[in-house]
């Protein structure tokens, strides 16, 4: 009888392996991914096929069908309640991320790059104390700890003055956010939620997919963007890091409005409720006179958004294309779009950390190098504690700044959010952030056979779970 349960049992486990490779096979983006979920499956089935029930895409298209009706919320507010017009005539390198996102590039921006986490914090919390109707925040990660406070702080003197305050934080992001601060907040009156943890027991398992969007808006005049996440560690370093180098940017002007609609795609996706009509949708346009759009990205997209805008990127640049990205796992299409442009001439650079906060990620990163290197790909490694910064800097006058990241996660599986900005000026100030950034950094010189054995010989095998990390 035993060796009868046995064989039932072990039947069983290989009927579920198998329909475990089938649904990665039939229903993976990329070949990519449904090869590296085979071989996970395959080679350890027993870790494997839990991990691919939590995370794999097996509810993917309830899920997408279900967030696509938040996303034409936010096209039927930019197209009849906004009205949203291009300005990029003018642009034409503007015009392929206007067809991607569905959004127009408009003009009458100011854009303020804002260096590390004291600047960007200073500003945020200075727009806040200055808001009159309403705030808009949004953040992957907040912690109850410094700096979490100081913005709750801010938040809670914003409401007692009669401002309208909604919160949102992502629930894998945010998990170790205490119960006690969020009811702090809903005892000021502000509105908190984590989209995920308030659609129920259901959307619980979807941990896989994440809404990594950083945004804070006042007023609908003025918005903030960029990679910091609410944590001591993104000011000060933490306990890991010397240094926590980041970017934000302070936009005013009518791009406002789009980053706005992503929001209020968010707010729907987490709540149902609809806030086209309770906020600001005309803004003043400033002297500046920068053109500017979003680029918001997510898996319920029909097209591999966050992909094909490094890769529009890419393919726009005729002088230089220059990224920084605190990981650097990215799927063929955009490493042949990295490579191509090399050898078109343009001077690519790709600045990664040296230290990481995520060692998978960073093993991985070593097995993509040699290829892009060999078509003239330049790449540089951050010392100076660690960089986190989301930024591309193309030619002389377009520069993106947002929390996208080039990993398959920020390709397609994260929400995330890219504000891409044509103006001299602005793309001047990158470049001088970037070149400091540079003198901080050491080119990569030796090839994968060259590194010290736990990278030689890890890389590869760490590459093996690219298509979840």
């Amino acid at each position: 009888m035993t060796q009868v349960w046995s064989v039932i049992a072990g039947a069983l486990a290989i009927s579920l392996i198998a329909s475990c490779v089938y649904r990665a096979v039939a229903r993976a983006r990329t070949p990519q991914g449904a090869v590296g979920w085979v071989v996970f499956l395959i080679a350890a089935p027993w870790i494997a096929v839990p991990v691919f029930l939590l995370l794999g895409r097996n509810r993917f298209r309830d899920f997408a069908i279900e967030r696509q009706r938040s996303q034409d919320l936010r096209r039927t507010v930019a197209t009849e309640a906004i009205g949203l017009h291009s300005d990029a005539q003018a642009h034409p390198r503007l015009r392929a991320f206007e067809r991607l996102t569905g959004l127009p590039a408009v003009a009458g921006n100011s854009a303020n790059l804002l260096l590390d986490g004291k600047r960007t914090f200073e500003s945020i919390f200075a727009a806040i104390d200055s808001a009159r109707s309403y705030v808009c925040v949004q953040f992957y990660t907040i912690a109850d700890d410094g700096l979490g406070k100081a913005l709750a702080a801010h938040l809670i003197a914003a409401a007692g003055r009669g401002v309208k305050v909604r919160v949102l934080y992502d629930g894998i992001g945010g998990y170790k956010l205490s119960g006690q601060y969020i009811q702090m907040l809903r005892e000021a009156g502000i509105q908190v939620y984590g989209p995920r943890m308030s659609r129920g027991p259901a959307w619980r398992l979807q941990i896989n997919f994440r809404n990594h969007r950083k945004t804070v808006i006042v007023d609908g005049q003025r918005a903030f963007i960029g990679g910091h996440n609410v944590a001591d560690e993104y000011v000060d370093g933490g306990s890991n890091f010397s240094r926590w180098r980041d970017t934000h940017v302070d936009l005013r002007g009518p791009v406002v409005t789009q980053l706005q609609l992503s929001f209020v795609e968010d707010w729907h996706w987490a709540t149902d409720e609809d806030l086209a009509e309770v906020l600001t949708w005309e803004t003043m346009r400033d002297a500046a006179d920068v053109t500017a759009l979003v680029v918001p990205m997510g898996p319920g997209d029909e097209l591999d958004t966050g992909a094909l805008f490094f890769a529009l990127a890419c393919a726009s640049a005729t002088k230089r294309i220059w990224i920084a990205s605190p990981y650097f796992v990215p799927d063929t299409d955009v490493s042949s779009a990295l490579a191509c442009a090399a050898l078109r001439g343009v001077d690519v650079r790709v600045i990664v950390p040296e230290n990481s906060d995520h060692f998978l990620m960073w093993l991985a990163a070593f097995a993509y190098f040699d290829p892009i290197r060999k078509a003239g790909v330049r790449i540089f490694r951050y010392a100076e504690g660690f960089m986190h910064q989301k930024v591309v800097l193309i030619d002389d006058d377009v520069a993106c700044v947002g929390t996208a990241n080039m990993d398959n996660r920020s390709f397609r599986l994260n929400f995330e959010t890219m504000a891409v900005v044509q103006d001299m000026d602005f793309a001047a100030q990158v470049e001088t952030m970037l070149k400091a950034d540079l003198e901080n950094s050491v080119a990569l010189e030796r090839d994968l056979k060259g590194q010290r054995p736990l990278v030689r010989y890890g890389a590869p095998f760490a590459r093996l779970f690219a298509p979840i990390l």
